[in-house]
């Protein structure tokens, strides 16, 4: 279940994250500065590994269901 709540937390944090990025000034100076593409990639890379951890997750989830 840790795994499960990570991976959502993941996906409700990292998202909104890059929204208050994107719409800081340091963004554009006139087109995408360092500042945007290192918190892209910090923000594709935490959404990656919060997926990958969420289907670990799931998949112990489920095979703790199975054996009962």
């Amino acid at each position: 279940m840790l795994l499960l709540a990570f991976a959502v937390w993941s996906w409700i944090i990292w998202p909104t994250f890059l929204k208050n990025v994107w719409s800081d000034p340091r963004s554009f100076a006139p087109g995408p500065t360092s500042f945007l593409i290192v918190h892209v990639v910090l923000t594709g890379a935490s959404l990656i590994f919060g997926t990958a951890i969420g289907v670990l997750g799931w998949r112990g989830y489920t095979a703790s269901r199975r054996k009962g």
